[in-house]
């Protein structure tokens, strides 16, 4: 098996863990290969983005999605494809754990693999 982020960038976010305001959120598009199948998946994780600890990741706040799977192997077009609609998903899944997303205000550079 073959996992690689295809995608992978940290923001500031909100949301509330163990009555505690977490303030990062991290967003990866992850693709993952195993004989003849790929398979892509959008994550979102919150962490407490301390100055002790800035990306200290506990994944207590952890939403996935799986937006393909399929006998294949990864495909450029389908990547950019997801990263197009990126922001939309990890508002959805955010969202499902009460949470938020600043996409204006990134802690880091977003990494590609």
């Amino acid at each position: 098996m073959k996992v690689v982020n295809v995608y992978e960038q940290y923001f500031e976010g909100k949301c509330t863990v163990y009555d505690t305001e977490w303030k990062g959120a991290r967003v990866v598009l992850i693709a993952t290969t195993e004989e003849g199948t790929v398979r892509y998946e959008a994550q979102v994780t919150f962490f407490p983005h301390t100055e002790e600890d800035p990306f200290l990741i506990p994944y207590d706040k952890v939403g996935t999605k799986e937006l393909y799977f399929a006998k294949g192997r990864r495909s450029k077009k389908r990547e950019e494809a997801y990263l197009s609609i990126i922001r939309g998903i990890g508002d959805e899944l955010a969202a499902k754990m009460d949470g938020t997303i600043d996409w204006d205000k990134p802690l880091i550079e977003a990494r590609r693999g």
